[in-house]
């Protein structure tokens, strides 16, 4: 019982800590495929979290930005795709 009590003043969780951090690295990871396969999905995911992640308080603030700038910029290579061809799939020649 006691430990418990101590618990709860001494801060957040480390699972509650952890989350966050999760998110960070899940936006970049899943950005940088974004750039290259399935732009329409991954940017707007890797948005999101890095979003929640900053949102969450994460220690992994750079990664979560940089989860959040290729994001954006997988979003630009789908509307740059679709300008050149008229469509949401690379064209080689």
């Amino acid at each position: 019982m006691t430990s418990s009590l101590l618990a709860d003043r001494a801060g957040p969780s480390r699972d509650a800590t952890r989350r966050p951090d999760s998110m960070a690295v899940a936006s970049f990871v899943l950005g940088l495929p974004g750039l290259l396969v399935l732009n329409v999905v991954l940017g707007p995911i890797a948005i999101v979290l890095a979003c929640l992640a900053l949102r969450g308080g994460t220690a992994r603030r750079g990664r979560a930005f940089l989860g959040l700038g290729l994001g954006v910029a997988d979003l630009l290579v789908l509307a740059a795709l679709t300008a050149a061809n008229g469509t949401v799939a690379w064209n080689f020649g």
